[in-house]
């Protein structure tokens, strides 16, 4: 199975252009919902092709989620999972999830919300839930709860990565700090670079286990 290709109607887009979601095909009753919750965002059906499409992979666990892929890659990847634990967090990260909404939260507006992130690589994901649970993959670890003496951060990168922790896109966090739009993604290329991470999902992952947030 390649799963299926889901186009946003035009009311539901915010920029021109279509807006593609390719649902991955395993999931189970998860990718059920999550297709559901896609129609009532404005989604329908598409014989298009999936490229340049979000990802969407929906399941119980980001396990069962990406299970059945055809291949690895390809678009940015959205991640619904009924729970996450410390291992399938750090497994959806690797898989290059920039984004990760949980089941229940998954709501016709989250998940517009979400699928718009995923694209322009906005991570989401709860940061009260990566705390606890990478918390748990350091075993009480002091040093993963506490930050090091010799940050490899500047203080403004740190309050970006926190705010991109707590959810925030370039624009909100421009307009938070003050600054223009380029001067966040410019912070965000080279944190991104001294921390050597992927995207912003594995940037706000890394920041959580090291302490640095």
């Amino acid at each position: 199975m390649s799963g299926l290709v889901l186009e946003a109607a035009p009311e539901a887009g915010r920029h021109s252009g279509a807006l593609r979601v390719h649902l991955g095909p395993a999931g189970g009753a998860a990718r059920d919902t999550v297709a559901a919750s896609l129609r009532r965002a404005g989604f329908e059906p598409t014989a298009g092709r999936s490229d340049g499409a979000v990802r969407v992979a929906a399941g119980r666990t980001p396990d069962a989620a990406l299970d059945g892929w055809p291949e690895p890659g390809g678009g940015p990847l959205l991640l619904v999972a009924d729970t996450f634990t410390a291992a399938g967090v750090r497994l959806a990260v690797r898989a290059g999830a920039v984004a990760m909404l949980q089941s229940a939260e998954a709501t016709p507006e989250h998940l517009l919300t979400a699928v718009h992130a995923a694209r322009y690589g906005e991570g989401r994901m709860p940061y009260g839930v990566l705390v606890r649970l990478l918390g748990e993959a350091g075993g009480g670890d002091a040093q993963r709860r506490h930050p090091t003496p010799d940050s490899p951060l500047t203080a403004r990168q740190k309050t970006v990565l926190t705010l991109v922790a707590e959810g925030y896109g370039n624009a909100a966090i421009a307009r938070e700090l003050s600054c223009s739009q380029h001067t966040v993604k410019n912070v965000m290329y080279d944190l991104m670079a001294r921390l050597q991470v992927r995207n912003r999902a594995h940037a706000v992952a890394h920041g959580v286990r090291t302490g640095l947030i």
